[in-house]
């Protein structure tokens, strides 16, 4: 496994392990809240929006199948898309697509307001390297777990894409931040259109 994605995976695992023993406290001031988002978590516990949280966010999650599921991508994508990227660049890539999906989440919060709840999660990542994958290996078969149907890669990425919007517009799946999985797909690609027009000395 390449060193990044080492390292990244290694992070996550522990910071929700830690999250295990520590409880809420973490997600309180290491969450993804929204802007101007000022209360109590607790008593004499204040929450809110920290400038952090934007990058933070990214190495917190809800439960064991969120942070499989989330490890999972970040193996499976992050590990091939290393090795075409090289590890320094991958870094800048993974984390541009952890920004722009918190800010995209942001965004969405500020014009739908509503009762206050954090982000947590890696996915804006995974979504970034789920996007690079696709472009980089177009034609590799990718087998959807639920259902089980092989397609290619760039297909693949086209669907979940696809349904990520559907379900952010239409609020199917209410508590998955969509947009932010979409935001992380853009800033990804935004990232690689970058890197083509000034390629590498």
């Amino acid at each position: 496994m390449p060193p990044v994605t080492k390292i990244l995976l290694i992070a996550n695992v522990a910071v929700f392990l830690a999250q295990q023993f520590m409880g809420d406290i973490l997600v309180v001031w290491f969450g993804l809240w929204p802007l101007s988002t000022s209360f109590h978590a607790a008593p004499g516990v204040p929450a809110g929006f920290l400038p952090w949280q934007i990058v933070t966010y990214g190495f917190l999650h809800g439960n064991e199948l969120h942070i499989f599921v989330n490890m999972l991508g970040l193996y499976m994508f992050g590990s091939e898309v290393e090795r075409v990227l090289g590890s320094r660049r991958h870094v800048t890539y993974y984390f541009v697509s952890v920004l722009t999906a918190a800010v995209t989440q942001l965004v969405m919060s500020a014009m739908s307001p509503g009762p206050p709840y954090p982000t947590i999660g890696a996915s804006g990542g995974v979504f970034g390297l789920l996007l690079a994958y696709g472009m980089f290996f177009p034609r590799r078969m990718v087998m959807l777990i639920f259902p089980p149907i092989p397609m290619p890669a760039w297909l693949f990425v086209i669907v979940y894409a696809a349904l990520e919007l559907y379900l952010g517009v239409t609020g199917t799946q209410a508590g998955v931040a969509h947009f932010a999985h979409l935001g992380g797909m853009l800033g990804g690609y935004l990232m690689l259109r970058h890197w083509r027009r000034r390629p590498s000395p």
